[in-house]
């Protein structure tokens, strides 16, 4: 099949239009959790993702930061991409809780993504999710350099916070692009005692990745993540995987001054795919901990995660679905 491209100029206006709609805005926000199989997670903190597949999956994961480390981060989350009939809209779910120390926060949100054909296999996704985040502080978890301080007798800190956020997700079947702000209602949410625990700033993210063929078994896909938050230093996350055979997955994975990681995965069936990743830090970090942990679980309840360029080329070529030999890869 002869492959229609969407103009190099349209491409380049698009780009621009990403910057553009993500650096103009000057309001605050919270950090969001850290992933390292970010390329098989972008619903969590991407809500244009979520109408891209063309059935209905499911999330878990688990991280382990820091392994050693007392009061170290850990993650869980459990999300849910769906796409309606009219296969334009898509609706989603996020379940987040993150532990760091005293603090805990358990983020939730509905996301809704509308999207339009910009040629017959390029696609761009508009997106939104609403929720809130419920942030609990327990002092007596831990001691204190200055026990003094008015803040710390309190035992408990106990807040609820709106979030809103936006992204837009442009991808073909082969590429994507992505950029979102996972909540922009945080300036004026907390009072004195809350700020001074949770730091209030506005943070970007920029996703994309390619798929290249080189053989009949053999895929790669090299792919980054950019984490811009304000006042902080950019995060950014550059990684190498190959697709084996359509069923195992490997690669390597690095977030530039931070850690070296190392991931795996297998199709477990049509419908599920588990994956793992290894961190080792290459800060200061790396000489007190033995490294964070990942394990990443997707449930495919449909024709094996195929995204809406798959179908389009499945019923232009008449084929079945059980045709398709090249399983969903972001």
């Amino acid at each position: 099949m002869e492959q229609k491209k969407i103009g190099s100029g349209n491409f380049g206006l698009l780009l621009l239009v990403f910057l553009l709609l993500f650096s103009f805005v000057e309001v605050s926000g919270q950090k969001e959790p850290q992933y390292t199989q970010y390329m098989y997670n972008i619903g969590s903190f991407n809500p244009a993702y979520v109408g891209s597949v063309i059935s209905p999956e499911i999330t878990a994961l688990y991280r382990a930061q820091w392994i050693d480390i007392p009061g170290s981060p850990r993650t869980i989350r459990l999300g849910a991409n769906i796409p309606l009939n009219n296969e334009k809209h898509g609706l989603g779910f996020n379940v987040v809780n993150d532990q760091l120390g005293p603090v805990t926060q358990t983020y939730f949100d509905l996301a809704y993504s509308f999207q339009i054909n910009l040629s017959s296999n390029t696609l761009l996704s508009f997106g939104v999710d609403a929720g809130g985040s419920a942030l609990n502080v327990d002092f007596s978890k831990g001691t204190f350099e200055n026990p003094g301080e008015p803040i710390l007798d309190r035992e408990t800190i106990n807040r609820f916070y709106p979030t809103v956020g936006a992204g837009l997700f442009l991808y073909s079947d082969n590429w994507y692009l992505g950029a979102s702000v996972p909540n922009f209602l945080t300036e004026g949410i907390y009072n004195d005692d809350v700020a001074s625990v949770v730091e209030d700033r506005l943070q970007f993210n920029f996703i994309g990745g390619y798929v290249f063929g080189l053989s009949d078994n053999l895929k790669f896909k090299p792919a980054f993540l950019i984490n811009s938050l304000q006042g902080s230093p950019i995060n950014i996350n550059v990684s190498a995987n190959f697709l084996i055979s359509d069923a195992f997955t490997a690669g390597v994975s690095y977030r530039v001054d931070n850690a070296f990681s190392g991931l795996a995965g297998f199709q477990v069936s049509q419908g599920t795919y588990i994956g793992y990743s290894y961190d080792y830090n290459t800060n200061l970090l790396g000489d007190f901990n033995n490294g964070s942990h990942e394990i990443i679980l997707k449930f495919f309840l449909g024709k094996g995660g195929e995204n809406k360029t798959d179908k389009a080329k499945r019923k232009e070529l008449k084929d079945k679905p059980k045709q398709i030999d090249s399983p969903r890869f972001f």
